[in-house]
């Protein structure tokens, strides 16, 4: 199950980080941002080390409040986040029409929740593919309490550069994950060699809309913050992500920002001023609480020190998400169902 105690929260802070060097990993992630004297080159260039980083100081932070499954779905009134949650796994897989005996690449698995989830309703078995060795553990240990280790693998690896042979896969999903990758185009290419011909690949990307605006200092400090908090090199356009597909030699069945028709907005549970009981720690309240434990923690050496800078700059995160939502500059929702050609021309 998910580590849901402050203390599981706060112990867990670092991932594979000595935890006397996690305050000097913050510090050294924060200088790949904007807002710390960083810019996006260094932040492409150095892509592996950054979200490695990111991952080791956030999971804990994630599972703690957001779950298993580390993204966001398309909501209908009345139902839950974590509902909504489990409801786009299922749709990921049925827009994949997965069956039974067919092998599946997860793309940036992180600790494995769609993994599972797809895995129980598809009977397949599934392949995770991250870069981070903590998540990998705690997907591995989340695998085994799950009954799941006999169908559900987890490889460490640079999805920029993946392990397998080509025509490998009977189909491809990712989920919020790609967006890390310094070059969506490369990402893409190595996607479309480790899939079967005639096979699909299927993924929710963040992404900035045709209403950003690179000249208005607003939406730049917003999307400044999304990247900082989440750790991102850049944040591509919806248009952007389409060409590179296309580049890579996809053939594009469709694509949907499913932001534009969500009953709900996707970006609801990070409203801090909402009342909520399921969501009870993303509220004002729960951050608040949330802040107090884990400053409390650090203080007594129980969380290692940096913990209340990495709470501090997630919370930051969850704002630039809300304001990027409210002002329609930012999607995280753009998804795409694209095939591999039978024949390539």
């Amino acid at each position: 199950m998910s580590k849901s105690g402050a203390l599981d929260l706060a112990t867990s802070v670092g991932g594979k980080i000595n935890k006397n060097e996690v305050k000097s990993a913050v510090e050294q992630y924060e200088k790949y941002h904007d807002s710390f004297g960083g810019d996006e080159e260094t932040r492409k260039h150095y892509y592996t080390d950054m979200v490695n980083k990111y991952y080791d100081l956030a999971t804990s932070f994630y599972e703690y409040g957001w779950g298993e499954s580390f993204h966001f779905a398309h909501r209908w009134k009345g139902e839950s986040l974590r509902e909504s949650i489990k409801r786009h796994e299922h749709f990921l897989a049925l827009q994949l029409g997965l069956k039974r005996g067919m092998k599946v690449l997860d793309v940036g698995c992180g600790i494995g929740g769609p993994l599972r989830e797809i895995a129980r309703f598809s009977s397949t078995m599934i392949t995770g593919l991250n870069n981070n060795e903590y998540q990998i553990s705690r997907g591995k240990e989340l695998n085994r309490i799950a009954g799941l280790s006999e169908s559900c693998n987890f490889v460490k690896a640079d999805f920029m550069k993946m392990p397998f042979s080509d025509n490998t896969f009977d189909a491809v999903y990712a989920t919020d994950a790609t967006c890390h990758a310094p070059d969506a185009v490369g990402c893409y290419k190595e996607i479309y060699r480790v899939l079967k011909p005639g096979q699909c690949f299927a993924a929710s990307e963040w992404c900035i809309t045709d209403r950003f605006d690179p000249n208005n200092k607003s939406h730049k400090k917003t999307k400044a913050e999304i990247e900082l908090g989440n750790g991102l090199p850049d944040i591509r356009s919806t248009r952007q992500c389409l060409e590179a597909l296309k580049t890579a030699g996809f053939e594009v069945i469709w694509e949907k920002d499913l932001a534009q028709d969500s009953p709900e907005p996707w970006y609801l549970p990070l409203d801090a001023t909402r009342l909520s009981i399921t969501s009870f720690r993303l509220t004002t309240l729960g951050r608040c609480i949330t802040r107090v434990l884990v400053r409390t923690l650090e203080f007594i050496r129980l969380a290692p020190e940096g913990s209340e800078r990495v709470s501090a700059f997630l919370e930051k995160a969850a704002d630039g998400l809300l304001d990027g939502g409210r002002k329609e500059i930012f999607t995280p929702m753009y998804f795409f169902l694209v095939r591999k050609p039978l024949s390539e021309s």
